[in-house]
């Protein structure tokens, strides 16, 4: 029986990244992956090897964001093992049926120019739009970075410039019930409040929509940062693709002497006397951790699967019916649909220039075609009769994907991972059937065509997953890709509930990462990194306190002597 300190379970990016920074402590850890690829949600492969050899797809993540406002890629010096970044700009490509186009660039000043074409007002009001949501992402980005219920860590992670721009969007007593309205406000209201024209309005509530909820979800008006981000920090995507992020953490985890075993799909959490000591995986092989166990995957298989019910039971009698009817999903997954092209999509209507596809593509006609396509996951239905769509060329940016002269083509449709009505039948009784799904693509590649009328015949072989499948592949609870729903309720100290929202468990040992912990979804590495710190306090917590406290004095103490200097 192999034995390590550490057992992690699932080697997706936030896995990886956890293991990593547990192997710079000294400890030994071993990652257990049930795919025969790591990475989870972050790979790419050549998924139609016979009908398109040479084609390389990402099968879920392809832009990346969130990474950048963290230290992962410096601290795991990622860049030694592989891992460069290629910057998109345009970063945004929106054409709509009455001919006009959203054309956002990194530079704020230039994407003003282009909404300038259409509205005088909304060019202004979104250079103040963008200035006010990179304040607030200045101002609780220090709170992504670490775990969620340590003030040291928090503190120690605001400089002078992010202090500032928390007081300038809170300041007076006003000043603070209006930033907590703006809160508490959904997408739409905010650009309803803030723009005239579905030009702007359509794309950027179709981007606010990434988080898997329609525009007019109240409590999460802070999805409209999305388009702030792609300005600053900026947005990127991993030479290769995104599986080439997962390289690079393999390569640093294996060169710190981890282990990475797949075709390991764990079946059971071991605990004994109420601490978790090890996993045993199909086929019945053990293996077992002397300090602690860590989870990749989402609580409910945890809870609800993954540990005997007599253990959770013992750590605390309310927690499974917690985790069964607490934790919300909302019914909305993804279809994912791949293609290898013969040439890229031309936008001929829209004065296609190919820069205008190095960022990503949204078909998004109005806010109300937007709210359409989510509203409708929700009742089981799918929005495939006007669907609005995210769309990427990745190799109008990174011609490496694809051979030469030829591209590949990425598309995000949200659909409902349970049908209405269909409870029962198709691919895990959820509806979907293969019929099914090629007939909801032929309908996206029928809507993509209205705006790019070359892409059917540019078709070489296409790959079409539906929800069940892709949530079948990943591991992921009915389809959701973010584990559990991105809204307020279950954010930050509530995610995913608030008695397991600092990673640690009631069962002694173990402990949780991931996208169903905060700060959630998307690349960021986060979860993995504040896990980890959770992790190491727990072996030594008094050493742990005084380092952090020490460097939280340092960075105030360096951020006011800059500011003097």
């Amino acid at each position: 029986m192999s034995q390590y300190d550490v057992i992690i379970i699932g080697a997706g990016h936030n896995g990886l990244v956890c293991a990593a920074y547990l192997l710079k402590a000294g400890k030994s850890v071993l990652l257990l992956e049930k795919r025969s690829v790591p990475g989870g949600a972050a790979t790419t492969e050549e998924s139609l090897p016979e009908e398109a050899p040479g084609f390389k797809f990402n099968l879920c993540a392809i832009d990346h964001e969130f990474i950048h406002l963290g230290p992962v890629v410096e601290e795991l010096e990622l860049k030694k093992y592989g891992l460069d970044y290629l910057y998109c700009d345009p970063v945004l490509f929106c054409p709509q049926p009455d001919g006009k186009y959203f054309l956002g660039h990194k530079s704020v000043d230039k994407t003003c120019g282009e909404i300038a074409r259409y509205s005088e007002r909304d060019a202004q009001k979104y250079g103040e739009f963008v200035h006010y949501w990179q304040r607030v992402l200045n101002a609780i980005a220090p709170i992504f970075n670490a775990p969620p219920k340590s003030i040291i860590d928090i503190t120690g992670n605001y400089n002078f410039d992010k202090i500032k721009d928390l007081l300038s969007l809170l300041g007076t007593p006003d000043k603070i019930l209006d930033f907590v309205r703006t809160m508490l406000s959904s997408p739409q209201d905010m650009l309803e409040e803030w723009f005239d024209t579905e030009v702007v309005k359509g794309p950027l509530a179709r981007l606010a929509a990434e988080m898997s909820i329609p525009p007019s979800q109240k409590g999460m008006s802070v999805g409209a940062i999305m388009m702030a981000m792609r300005h600053n920090p900026g947005m990127a995507r991993p030479r290769g693709g995104t599986g080439a992020l997962t390289q690079a953490l393999v390569n640093r985890v294996t060169s710190l002497g981890g282990e990475i075993l797949c075709d390991r799909g764990v079946e059971r959490i071991l605990v004994d006397n109420g601490r978790a000591v090890g996993v045993r995986v199909d086929g019945g092989q053990e293996y077992r951790a002397k300090e602690g166990v860590i989870s990749n995957i989402d609580a409910k298989r945890v809870f609800l699967d993954l540990v005997n019910p007599g253990d959770v039971d013992s750590s605390d009698p309310n927690l499974r019916e917690r985790v069964d009817r607490r934790i919300v999903n909302n019914n909305e997954s993804i279809l994912k649909l791949d293609c290898a092209l013969s040439e890229m999509p031309r936008f001929e209507a829209y004065n296609h220039q190919d820069e205008y596809l190095i960022g990503s593509v949204v078909i998004a006609d109005s806010v109300h075609h937007v709210e359409e396509g989510h509203s409708f996951c929700q009742l089981g239905k799918i929005p495939d009769e006007n669907p609005s769509l995210y769309v990427v060329v990745p190799t109008v940016l990174d011609p490496s994907m694809a051979p030469e002269g030829k591209h590949t083509l990425w598309v995000e449709f949200f659909a409902p991972y349970q049908i209405h009505g269909a409870e029962g039948t198709g691919q895990n009784g959820t509806g979907w059937t293969d019929e099914l799904k090629n007939k909801v693509a032929d309908r996206l590649i029928d809507k993509l065509s209205d705006y790019a009328p070359n892409i059917k015949n540019s078709i070489i072989a296409r790959r079409v997953e539906s929800p069940p499948e892709l949530s079948a592949r990943l591991g992921s609870y009915k389809g959701n890709h973010y584990h559990i729903d991105m809204t307020l309720d279950q954010m930050i100290f509530f995610r995913p509930l608030p008695e397991i929202a600092n990673y640690k468990t009631p069962i002694d040992g173990l402990f949780l990462t991931g996208a169903g912990t905060h700060p959630g979804g998307s690349i960021s590495g986060m979860p993995g990194r504040n896990c980890a710190r959770v992790f190491l306090f727990q072996q030594q917590p008094m050493s742990q306190t005084l380092k952090d406290a020490t460097n939280s004095v340092k960075s105030m103490a360096n951020s006011v002597f800059n500011l003097s200097s």
